[in-house]
């Protein structure tokens, strides 16, 4: 099963009009879709789409789905992250299309210190999710064969291309995808096509 995890603003509908899906048929691949419509409130109260990620991954495990793979679109990379950090034995992999990880502010201020590696999180108040977030990948297996396999794509041009740059030297080259273009669905459609190409559920 592939859980699908739209951006902000965004809904299962776009998913299904941006050709996400049907690039899937077009592959005969056999995989069952879930789209979730996680909208951004959901974020802003990080108990809210933890529930509700915990929840879907329960229901899908009791109908007896084994193989779960996650796709996370902008703010949905988020989930799809928060997801794979804390039930990492559960998911198979997961696709990253400019996943947005935090504000450009805290990204510069993890790029400042030298990447995820070297970055101290520091006094992580309650609401603070994006400091949150960072530290549990900071501290997580990615890029390891104990996390999910990772595939991360993104536009050069992309406003929120700092988020995925911090992620590139913790997986494979083969598996990061970096296309001309910016923060928008025609460069997500070319990515996702190019990520499919690469026959990942072929494991």
């Amino acid at each position: 099963m592939l859980l699908m995890l739209p951006g902000a603003m965004n809904t299962p509908w776009h998913l299904k009009e941006n050709g996400l899906i049907q690039s899937l048929r077009e592959r005969n691949l056999p995989v069952d879709v879930l789209a979730l419509d996680a909208h951004a409130d959901l974020y802003l109260d990080r108990v809210g789409i933890e529930q509700l990620l915990h929840r879907t991954l329960d229901e899908a495990r009791l109908h007896g789905y084994r193989r779960i793979w996650l796709l996370g679109i902008s703010l949905g990379g988020s989930g799809a992250m928060i997801c794979a950090t804390q039930r990492a034995a559960e998911i198979e992999g997961m696709f990253l299309l400019a996943p947005f990880l935090g504000t450009r502010g805290i990204i510069a201020e993890v790029e400042a210190s030298g990447g995820l590696a070297s970055w101290q999180a520091g006094k992580i108040e309650s609401r603070d999710h994006e400091r949150a977030l960072l530290e549990q990948i900071r501290c997580s297996q990615i890029g390891l064969d104990q996390f999910p396999v990772v595939y991360l794509g993104f536009g050069s041009e992309d406003r929120y291309r700092g988020a995925s740059m911090l992620l590139l030297d913790r997986i494979p080259s083969h598996c990061a995808i970096v296309k001309s273009g910016g923060h928008d669905w025609e460069t997500w459609k070319v990515l996702w096509n190019a990520m499919l190409d690469k026959q990942p559920f072929a494991m």
